[in-house]
């Protein structure tokens, strides 16, 4: 266990020269791979700008209290799903606990719904708020479609194909389930809600769009049938909370890869990348590393700077600012201990001072009975919500705060007079956390011009492997997990 993250990864270090494989990054994505390649007997150097891993799944210290990097949801743990496929491949192990109530949502007539953690239970619910036409069937579809995903997902390791190879790899890991996904490829969850009827439901669509906001980075009318319908089904998969901090998520990681002979190097940031003689070369600032092969799980925006051989970047296409997210963020230590039935509420408003664009935000508090993170006494609560266009935005952080005090107050969430600290941040200050282009969040919207089989591929070229949020399949810990997955079988397979 961790439960310092403060001490446990500020250690200095000795930078070695060479390495079978370096890894850029400490995120999930990089810290998956890193671990399946140690697993199978590769020397992995993984090097990480930040003093922490994790990346946007971690933690930090403030104070004497553990706050969240995002408000992040913990998904991907039940069997078949990405992130059980690589600890049972490793071994690796944390303390976590399973929650009965993935989620509430308050809409902004104050109405709440309750995002239960079965299909039953919550088409029941779905009815109850939104009116009981077309709702059944919706969300049958999804379900059912959510699951195809998953189960395909996890097998189809050489998705998206580079070649004819990988073509007749899939096909004998395909079953014949899998081609009943094929006709949600091109379709929009638009099409999809009208089959159903919900389209003149404007209720039921402001509540859709905003959860799909925090899933897939975009709305209804323009995200596919099966990016759609997975991101709107994560609550009726396991939900769980970690102990001490999603630090010891990636400390678990960080931990498995030094005992497996890796070495995880914080304060260090990659500068560039260069090949010379069926060898890559490493800059770190602190003198070249030589490795075989390289798996990058920093953002696209922030990897191509580094590439020298700009022939490379003709296989990569990046986002602009305009299309893309940050975040204003957080964090609050209260009095008083909410109920551990429910730790994540989503909340919906008609616009915040200077963000008049903003319909919601999201809330995560720390469980009651995790000791590690605050006092018993006391509740921690890390906030956030989306920023579009991070680099031509400009928010005022302390008016954002006051106004979303005041509605958590207002629905007795947080009641401003038990607070007894708080912070706050904005784009430029998560751009300097976490080094990310803009300071962006949440990977890079899933949108129906890029299908599926036209997203970023892990094979940049031989011996040069991508992963992350802004690499298929995207965002989310479940998304990410399979995006390190698929990169260290490439990997595995370039260092045979």
């Amino acid at each position: 266990m961790i439960h310092n993250p403060a001490l446990r990864f500020s250690t200095k270090h000795i930078l070695p020269s060479k390495a079978e494989v370096v890894v850029i990054g400490a995120g999930m994505a990089s810290l998956t791979a890193a671990a399946l390649l140690a697993s199978k007997g590769k020397e992995v150097l993984v090097l990480e700008r930040n003093y922490l891993p994790g990346g946007c799944a971690s933690s930090y210290k403030r104070k004497e209290y553990i706050f969240e990097s995002g408000a992040t949801t913990l998904v991907g743990l039940d069997q078949g799903m990405p992130l059980r496929q690589v600890l049972d491949q490793t071994g690796i192990s944390f303390n976590y606990r399973r929650l009965e109530i993935p989620m509430k949502v308050i809409l902004s007539d104050g109405t709440v719904v309750t995002r239960y953690n079965t299909l039953h239970e919550w088409i029941k619910e779905s009815e109850k708020i939104f009116g009981i036409s077309g709702q059944k069937r919706f969300w049958t579809t999804c379900y059912n479609i959510s699951k195809k995903v998953w189960s395909a997902s996890g097998r189809q390791l050489y998705f998206p194909p580079t070649g004819p190879a990988d073509l007749i790899k899939m096909a004998l890991n395909s079953r014949l389930s899998d081609f009943s996904l094929l006709p949600y490829f091109t379709k929009t969850l638009k099409s999809l809600l009208a089959e159903h009827g919900l389209l003149e439901n404007k209720r039921f669509l402001e509540f859709i769009d905003e959860q799909l906001l925090i899933t897939a980075q975009n709305k209804h009318l323009d995200v596919d049938v099966l990016f759609g319908a997975t991101a709107l089904c994560y609550t009726l998969f396991g939900n769980y909370y970690a102990d001490g901090g999603l630090i010891e998520m990636s400390g678990a990681f960080v931990k498995f890869i030094e005992d497996k002979g890796g070495k995880v190097i914080h304060r260090v940031e990659v500068t560039g990348v260069s090949e010379k003689d069926n060898l890559f070369q490493i800059d770190s600032g602190e003198g070249l590393i030589e490795a075989s092969a390289v798996v990058s799980g920093i953002p696209l925006n922030n990897f191509v700077k580094l590439i020298e051989d700009k022939q490379q970047l003709k296989t990569i296409a990046i986002r602009k600012s305009s299309e893309l997210y940050s975040a204003f963020q957080a964090g609050i230590v209260f009095r008083s201990q909410p109920s551990a039935g429910c730790l994540h509420y989503q909340i919906h408003v008609d616009g915040l001072p200077g963000l008049p664009y903003c319909r919601s935000f999201f809330v995560s508090f720390s469980h009651p009975e995790d000791r590690f993170r605050c006092e018993k006494s006391l509740t921690v609560a890390s906030i956030s919500l989306h920023v579009p266009d991070p680099l031509n935005s400009e928010i005022d952080k302390a008016l954002i705060f006051e106004s979303i005090v005041s509605i958590l107050d207002r629905h007795q969430l947080i009641l401003k007079t038990d607070i007894v600290y708080s912070h706050a941040s904005g784009p430029g200050d998560w751009e300097s956390w976490t080094g990310r282009f803009a300071g962006f969040v949440g990977g890079y919207p899933q949108t129906l011009k890029v299908k599926p089989w036209k997203m970023q591929k892990s094979v940049i070229s031989p011996g040069l492997f991508v992963c992350g949020d802004s690499v298929y399949p995207g965002q989310g810990i479940p998304g990410v997990s399979l995006s390190g997955r698929i990169a260290a079988t490439r990997a595995l397979d370039f260092l045979k």
